[in-house]
């Protein structure tokens, strides 16, 4: 058959049942996946059940069972119990045969003695080499401190039995000595090199025989003082010698303690010296430990360690030659002695074999004795500068007989001063030629140039000059350090700035003991502080110093011209006037504002000038608002114009005082009135000010005053007058809608008329029954009941009309 007849043939035979019977088959599979699926989700129900069960099975057995026991951490490790119980071991055994020494020892013969403390020492001092021949070098080094100290034992126990006629001391010496030697030896063998303990102990026993026999031959002082330093020296040597370790941490605290005290007992005795021999062998000393110092520095392991022994050496060296010169000098010349000292060190410093850790020490050593030579000058100066503040007390109590008499007035004069001024001169001319370093170049010249300053300012009192003499040397230092701000910038310029402004303070206080020296140095220091005010940078410091001056020279002018400190006030408020011009000339310069706040101080002194006065009082208060006004028409002052505004009522207030006017109104109404003017302006240009902002306060100011004395007032003028103004503000308030007038003029019109009304009501209320009272009140409060609600709307209309209202 055809393949095209056997297609046709088969999609004519295809099944296809009808719908209904297909809708039937697919319900069918559906009704078995859905039941499949319940058997399924039935069974995995089961299985979840059944893991959850055997996980709290498993949990439960686990509480229930005891935890294991955490593993134990040792406290401590077994090295360290080792060598506790060991050292512990060491110290009872030494214990053991220090109490056999001292108390049994006396029971046996010389024979057993001997035998006894020969046998146990040798013993104890080779049983480390068997030890260490089986590893254990802790416990050998235990005993081997145990027979280290057997070894001390056998010493103390021969001289109490065998030497006990020999000096003590001497013995020490010589045992200590041997010690040093045996126990050295001990530590070199071969079989017991590898104990660490035998060395340092040596060492540190070799600490003591030189001292205790100077002590022992009653040597003196230097002699003792020399066996410490030689030790020391000693010592240092080892150091160079010895590798690190126990025996050089030894050697080098040995070194610095001994040497410590050899010096510090060499600088006593060069303090002390009675002469030049004494000096010449604490200096003696002094230089062996500089020496000692050196050498060790030379030898150091770091630059640290040479740069400070380098330091120290060159202090000792100073105070050596320092010394030795001083003891035949006048005490005078002690000082500049040391610090010819110091400064010579600085040759050393060139010296280009020496490392540079030690040249370092010596320019370090050097500055310090400097340091310490002007810290000695600070005394004179001090008492230069503020020794005549003790005049202000007394002023113009004539002129004195010299500078130094012009500064010392009250206070004592240093002693030894006469050579301040060369010391200063010495260490500045140090700083402006030695030092040469670039970054400490600019530095150096300040510090020379402020040392000038104190050798100058010093000089008329240490030479005893003129008054007149002191006061011309302070004025050519304070001219040419304002000379020196002109010419220079930067630090330099900071500087002479704060030079010029103390020595014009000194100046001043210098002056005062004189009438005619005060109005000249016055006049000088003015016109010197107003001439370098042309600068712009030290402007806003000179300026004000200038007008400070200024005001000075006002106030004794006017007591020259012996004007009361009340007319005084004048020409001080002129100074005032010219420093509020100035400002304004000035403009937004950076010497405005000192200006400024130099001018309003100046004003406020006037001020206070005047308070014995109540008429100046308020002629210098008013002109003082005057300036105060003339300042706020400038752009950027407008706040000055409250100022302005409280001096000008303070100044009426003082006048109304100066002519008794005891009248309130008198003092309130120049108040109120600008006030309120000040306020309409105000809302004319911002209609959104409040009127509690313009006009409360104003009111205020009169209102109240004027009701608490009305109030006190048995008149009827004064609350009538009241009554009737109060009346016109609150119309004029119900009248332009505004608040404050409202509420304040209502509020005093109420007050007014209870205060007048309350005698009738007092008369009327005693005329009345008792019951009436009472009675009236009940009809009251029945009236307010009934109409309760009628009120509360007409009360919140008031409200809402107030709140309308600006």
């Amino acid at each position: 058959m055809p393949c095209e007849v056997t297609r046709t043939t088969l999609r004519g035979m295809t099944h296809l049942p009808p719908p209904a019977e297909e809708l039937r088959l697919l319900d069918a599979e559906l009704w078995q996946l859905d039941a499949r699926r319940s058997q399924l989700l039935a069974r995995r129900a089961w299985l979840v059940a059944a893991l959850n069960q055997t996980r709290w099975q498993s949990r439960a057995q686990a509480s229930t069972q005891p935890p294991a026991a955490a593993a134990s951490r040792p406290e401590t490790a077994a090295p360290s119990v080792q060598n506790v119980l060991l050292v512990l071991g060491g110290v009872l055994l030494t214990l053991a045969a220090a109490v056999f020494t001292l108390v049994s020892w006396g029971h046996m013969g010389i024979a057993g003695r001997a035998l006894v403390l020969g046998a146990v020492t040798l013993a104890t001092l080779a049983a480390p080499v068997a030890l260490l021949k089986r590893g254990l070098r802790s416990t050998a080094e235990s005993v081997a401190g145990l027979g280290l100290a057997l070894t001390v034992l056998d010493a103390y126990a021969l001289h109490a039995a065998a030497l006990s006629g020999t000096d003590g001391t001497g013995y020490a010496a010589t045992a200590s000595a041997v010690l040093a030697v045996t126990w050295s030896a001990y530590g070199l063998l071969p079989v017991t090199a590898a104990l660490r303990l035998p060395l340092p102990c040596a060492l540190a026993v070799a600490q003591f025989p030189l001292l205790l026999w100077a002590l022992s031959a009653d040597a003196g002082a230097y002699a003792i003082t020399a066996a410490l330093l030689v030790t020391a020296g000693l010592d240092a040597l080892a150091v160079a010698r010895l590798t690190a370790g126990a025996v050089r941490i030894t050697a080098v605290a040995g070194a610095y303690g001994t040497g410590g005290w050899g010096a510090l007992g060499a600088g006593w005795l060069s303090l002390t010296a009675g002469g030049p021999a004494d000096a010449s062998r604490a200096g003696a000393l002094l230089l062996l430990a500089a020496a000692i110092a050196l050498g060790a520095a030379r030898r150091g392991p770091g630059v640290t360690h040479a740069l400070g022994l380098a330091i120290t050496a060159g202090l000792l060296v100073v105070a050596a030659l320092g010394g030795v010169a001083r003891s035949g000098l006048p005490s005078q010349w002690a000082v500049p002695a040391h610090l010819a000292v110091g400064i010579a060190l600085l040759a050393a410093v060139r010296a280009e074999r020496l490392p540079d850790a030690m040249r370092g020490g010596f320019a370090w050593a050097s500055g310090a004795v400097q340091a310490l030579a002007v810290l000695w000058t600070l005394p004179v100066v001090a008492v230069v500068l503020l020794g005549p503040a003790g005049r202000l007390g007394r002023v113009w109590s004539g002129a004195p007989a010299d500078a130094r008499a012009a500064v010392a007035a009250d206070v004592p004069w240093p002693p030894d001063a006469a050579v301040a001024p060369l010391v200063l001169v010495a260490v500045a001319a140090v700083l402006a030629l030695a030092v040469r370093a670039q970054e400490w170049r600019g530095r150096a010249r300040l510090g020379a140039a402020g040392l000038l300053w104190a050798a100058a300012v010093t000089l008329p009192a240490v030479f005893e000059a003129p008054y007149a003499a002191g006061l011309l040397v302070l004025g050519v230092v304070t001219a040419a350090a304002l000379y020196a701000c002109r010419v220079t910038v930067g630090a330099s310029q900071v500087m002479a700035l704060v030079l010029a402004l103390v020595t014009a303070a000194g100046l001043t206080l210098v002056s005062l003991a004189s009438q005619s020296a005060t109005l000249v140095v016055l006049s000088v220091l003015t016109a010197l502080f107003a001439a370098a005010s042309w600068r712009a940078d030290v402007a806003p410091f000179t300026a004000p110093a200038a007008l400070v001056h200024a005001a000075a020279l006002a106030s004794a002018s006017g007591a020259a011209a012996d004007w009361p400190p009340a007319r005084t006030a004048l020409p001080v408020l002129v100074v005032a006037g010219a420093a509020a011009l100035l400002a304004a000339r000035l403009g937004g310069s950076r010497t405005t504002v000192p200006v400024e706040a130099t001018g309003a101080a100046v004003g406020l002194f006037a001020v206070a000038l005047t308070v014995s006065d109540p008429p100046m009082l308020a002629l210098v208060l008013a002109l003082y608002g005057v300036i105060a006004a003339g300042t706020a028409l400038r752009d950027g002052r407008r706040p000055v114009g409250y100022a302005a505004t409280a001096l000008f009522v303070l100044a009426s207030w003082v006048r109304l005082a100066a002519w008794d006017v005891d009248t309130p109104e008198a003092y309130t109404l120049p108040v109120t009135v600008p006030a309120l003017l000040v306020g309409a302006l105000h809302r004319r240009r911002d209609p959104q000010v409040s009127s509690w902002t313009a006009y409360g306060p104003g009111l205020a100011v009169t209102l109240l005053p004027s009701l608490a004395a009305a109030w006190a007032d048995p008149y009827w003028t004064r609350p009538l007058l009241l009554g009737g103004a109060a009346l016109l503000v609150t119309l004029l308030g119900a009248r332009h809608h505004l608040r404050a007038p409202l509420v304040l003029g209502g509020s005093a019109l109420a007050l007014v008329t209870l205060h007048e009304l309350a005698p009738y009501v007092v008369q009327v209320t005693g005329a009345l029954p008792r019951w009436a009272p009472p009675a009236l009140a009940g009809l009251l409060l029945l009236a307010l009941g009934a109409t309760y609600e009628q009120r509360i709307r007409d009360v919140r209309r008031v409200r809402e009309a107030l709140g309308r209202m600006d």
